[in-house]
Parts: C-alpha cells; structure tokens; sequence
C-alpha cells in the first residue's frame, strides 16, 4: 500500500474509531485506533485518541504507554501530558504527575486558552497538588511525631537519672520541669504548622469571583482581576470598571506578571492545601 492510500485508509479509521467513541464502544475506538497506529505510527493524534479509550476504561498503564508514545512524537500535545498526569497520579507519583499536568495547563493555555479543557486540567491539577501536600505532609507528620516522642524519652531518661540521685522522686521532679516539656510542645507544634491548610489571602483573588487568580491583568486604576472574567465584563455588562467605575477597555488591561508569580509561590509553598470550587 502506498503511503498515501495508508495515511487515508488511517484518517477513515480515526473517524471509525471517534464514532465508537461517541457512542462509548470503547473497545470497538480501540480497535480502529490501534489500526490507524498501525498504517500511520507517527500520527500523535491516533495514540491520543486511543489513550483516551484506555481512560475511559481505567486503564491506566495502557494511558501512560500511549501517551509517552505521543509525546515523542509531539512534545507540544497537551492532551497527552494531561493524560500522561493523570496516568501518573494513578501510580500515586504525585511529582511527576503535577509536573505534566502543570505542562499540559501551560501548552493549552498557549494553544486555546478558552479551551473547556484548559479548566479541566486546572481543576485536576488543583487537585493533584493537594494530593501532593497531603501526600508529603503525612510523611513529615510522621516523621516529625516519631522524632517527638524520642526526644520525650531522652527527657525523661535524663530526669529520671537525675532523680535517682536525690533520693529518687522522680514524680516530684518531673512536676518541676514541666517548662522543658511544654517547651518541646511548642517547637514541634511550630514545625508543624506549615503542613496545616490554610485560606488563601484575599490579595491573591480576583476581586469579581472571589476565587484564586489564574492569569491576573491590572487595570489602570490599579485593580486585579482574573483575564476571562474582566474580559467578560466589558464584553457582557460595559467598558467600565466594576470596582473603580472608570472607563475601561480591553486594550488597557496588563498581565500583572508579579502577582502571578507571587500566586505560583504561595500555592507551591502551600501545596494548595485548601478547597477548590
């Protein structure tokens, strides 16, 4: 077969397989996927379309095969470091998966940024790093509880030598270094405060939804809002600003870069550690 009748043969069987998948005959997509792959192997789409099938399916090693196939193939498909993410938060490899997820959230922004999928992989990618957080933070707990309790004994192993040779109180003078105790209470209540969820500080929010800001612009009175929302609000309500009033259009609004970037730290800081809408 010539490449060119293998390369039509392979788009008829894409189109196969998308008509499966409409109709949620997942098998039957995999099938004429797993052709075209066959005819034409160097068309990411094919091994997209198929990783899609595998989702679906909770099939989660076939997910990731294809979509690292895909990836090589285009370093640029957000697709498949999306699925590739999620494949990967399935193998509880919470590092890894934030780190293709947080590539897919930037190569679909680049490419559709009003994309449905754009705030569905910020949505899982919210989630991700909470898994994260969650995942690490018991770890430190652990760790920190373990290490707690044995400086808690080498305290009272150091008292009760030091009882037995003043006659051996050991209860009356444990009483009188209680200080040395609640000391130690305090340090490692300190140490663990970072991994306690937090709210998130109002300056980090856009001023019309009240939720995190995503791709902060600034207006020339000085106000921050979410991109999409403020774009929606002159296009919907008027070319005003809702806070201030003033006139305003969409040419005048600037990426309020510092504030993205002191967004990115507090969530990486936090490991967004509190809940997502």
């Amino acid at each position: 077969m010539s490449p060119i009748a293998a390369a039509k043969q392979a788009e008829q069987l894409r189109q196969d397989g998308n008509s499966y998948f409409k109709k949620e005959r997942f098998g039957a997509a995999i099938d004429a996927y797993t052709e075209a792959i066959t005819l034409c192997p160097n068309v990411p789409i094919y091994w997209t379309n198929r990783a899609l099938c595998h989702r679906k399916r909770n099939e989660w090693t076939r997910v990731e095969e294809d979509c690292r196939k895909a990836i090589q193939l285009d370093h640029h498909s957000f697709k498949a470091h999306y699925m590739l993410g999620l494949a990967l938060l399935q193998k509880k490899n919470f590092t890894d998966g934030v780190k293709e997820l947080e590539k897919a959230l930037d190569l679909g922004r680049g490419a559709n940024p009003k994309s449905y999928m754009v705030e569905e992989i910020w949505q899982e990618l919210a989630r991700a790093k909470y898994l994260e957080w969650e995942h690490e933070s018991t770890k430190r707990s652990w760790d920190l509880q373990n290490l707690k309790e044995a400086c808690v004994a080498a305290l009272k192993e150091k008292h009760f030598l030091d009882c037995s040779e003043s006659e051996g109180f050991v209860d009356e003078y444990m009483k009188s270094n209680q200080n040395q105790f609640k000391a130690l209470d305090q340090v490692f209540n300190k140490a663990a405060e970072n991994d306690s969820p937090t709210e998130v500080p109002d300056y980090l929010c856009c001023k019309i939804t009240l939720d995190i800001l995503r791709d902060p612009v600034i207006t020339p009175s000085g106000v921050t809002y979410e991109r999409a929302v403020i774009l929606e609000h002159l296009q919907k309500v008027g070319k005003f600003d809702p806070i201030t009033r003033e006139s305003l259009y969409p040419s005048q609004l600037v990426s309020n870069l510092a504030l993205k970037e002191a967004v990115r730290a507090y969530l990486n800081e936090h490991g967004w550690a509190y809940k997502m809408d």
